[in-house]
């Protein structure tokens, strides 16, 4: 009898289920969104509660879809939306709305981090503390909201709130809680010595567990109200961008994953945790056992493109949109275009630089105008690789995911850009696919993940960089690499009549 397991993708704006078999094809998915709260300017909050309404509406759906029997459903894992801030007090309820990783309050309890701790903390957690990590927001509720904090017993991140809530069992997964940057990362343990700076107890801080280890079963109650059969074995589950590279089968050093979604993403397997970036980039614990990655990341890729298109052409379909570029050139009639639109992470770090049209001329169309929008992303993904170049890593190949995996035209462009060779994969489910990987590994299907990725994860094609596009792009490419120094002045002058 065929078996399945269910992947869980815990997103910011919806919950994505898919039922995968032991073969690797998805049999069924289903998508439920959430409202996100935004009650001031740089708050990003949502109810922990919609996460489970969303979560059993989805699973409901799933299985009203196919004759799949529940007790044929074996397992089931998580992929999470990373960072989130959710308190809980000594009964489990939930304290204050959870506080997202785009949440941006925090700016001033990361320079105290930095302040404080320097060069130390970037030892310990391998990570410069960002806004949109947990610990600077601990610490905004500690000085904020006094009284709440004096309640919270522990706290979690929004797939291990979930999994507690369908498994009653309280814990942190590891490569989730890297993202806290209240790890030490290369001990894959809580530091002590970042929760004693700043008055953190460390009974916060919940016991740690392996992506791929089970950690229960559903309750009763909850299989009741879910349709699932109460003996499905619940495992730890990944951070999404760990669970996307395992659903793209980037599990060896020589590869990375290109992630165009709302933000953008670069990431490499590391099998040790001997890189050192410096902070330029992110390291973290992974979802794959006993290995870390390390990633850079571009604040407004799609979200840069869905932006140009709402703005331009909002009754336009996506796809011809976004193919009217091919009717430019490289270089979009000397366009260039930096998509900066929020700040900026890496390499810059910059949360006062803005985007920019560079070049416009009278005889360029809106072709143009497009095709510049989708270079500067590509570009700002270059700028990460090159990063990765300085510290001796050549990749032999990028897999290509999200909506730059979508168009033709957009996996042409990333292999010139890059002048790599670009992968598109046959199914392109990301994270989760990656979390039903871990539970198929976690339930003893497959030996490792990588011999799971060898049947799950399938090449439809690879695109090869075009040598004289090569050559033009990095031309345009050094162009692109001096319009942050050359506006980083003005675009800070320019936030004041914004």
């Amino acid at each position: 009898m065929m078996k399945y397991v269910i992947g869980v993708d815990l997103g910011t704006s919806a919950v994505k289920v898919l039922l995968v078999d032991q073969k690797g094809a998805v049999v069924a998915q289903a998508s439920q969104p959430y409202p996100l709260a935004q009650p001031k300017p740089g708050y990003s909050e949502q109810d922990p509660e919609d996460w489970m309404r969303g979560v059993t509406a989805a699973i409901h759906e799933l299985l009203a879809k196919t004759d799949v029997a529940p007790t044929a459903i074996e397992g089931l894992s998580y992929s999470g939306q990373m960072h989130g801030l959710v308190l809980l007090d000594a009964q489990g309820n939930v304290l204050r709305p959870a506080i997202l990783w785009n949440d941006t309050r925090t700016t001033a309890q990361s320079a105290e981090i930095t302040a404080k701790m320097g060069a130390q903390f970037l030892a310990i957690t391998r990570n410069r503390p960002l806004e949109g990590f947990t610990l600077p927001k601990l610490l905004w509720v500690k000085e904020n909201e006094p009284a709440i904090f004096a309640q919270a017993a522990s706290f979690v991140l929004p797939k291990d709130y979930v999994r507690y809530r369908m498994t009653g069992h309280l814990e942190m997964e590891l490569s989730d809680a890297a993202g806290t940057v209240m790890l030490d990362v290369a001990g894959k343990k809580w530091s002590d010595e970042i929760c004693e700076a700043f008055g953190i107890p460390t009974s916060l801080c919940p016991p740690l567990v392996e992506a791929t280890k089970q950690v229960g079963t559903l309750t009763p109650a909850y299989a009741a109200l879910s349709g699932l059969d109460p003996a499905t074995a619940v495992f730890g589950g990944g951070a999404d961008n760990a669970c996307g590279a395992i659903g793209a089968g980037v599990l060896q050093p020589q590869q990375a994953m290109c992630s165009i979604g709302t933000s953008g993403v670069v990431l490499t397997y590391e099998p040790d945790a001997t890189a050192d970036y410096h902070g330029h980039l992110h390291l973290f614990n992974h979802a794959a056992p006993n290995a870390f990655y390390s990633m850079g990341v571009t604040l407004a890729a799609g979200y840069s493109l869905s932006w140009f298109k709402h703005t331009f052409a909002p009754d336009e379909e996506f796809t011809p949109f976004v193919n009217s570029a091919a009717t430019s050139i490289p270089g979009a009639h000397g366009l260039l275009f930096t998509p900066y639109l929020v700040g900026e992470r890496t390499p810059y770090a910059d949360a006062a630089i803005r985007g920019s049209f560079i070049g416009v001329d009278s005889k360029q169309t809106r072709a143009d105008f497009v095709r510049a929008v989708l270079e500067g992303i590509t570009f700002s993904f270059r700028d990460i690789l090159e990063i990765y170049a300085a510290n001796g890593k050549a990749f032999k190949q990028l897999v290509s995911i999200g909506g730059g995996a979508k168009s033709p035209l957009w996996l042409q462009m990333q292999a010139d850009v890059f002048n790599t060779p670009i992968v598109r994969l046959t199914s392109e489910q990301g994270p989760g696919l990656g979390a039903a990987m871990l539970a198929a590994v976690g339930l003893g299907w497959f030996a490792t993940l990588q011999d799971c990725a060898a049947q799950f994860v399938q090449v439809k094609q690879v695109y090869q960089p075009d040598p004289a596009a090569v050559t033009q792009y990095q031309k345009l490419y050094d162009c692109y690499r001096d319009v942050y120094p050359a506006t980083k002045n003005l675009t800070a002058r320019l936030i004041d009549f914004q």
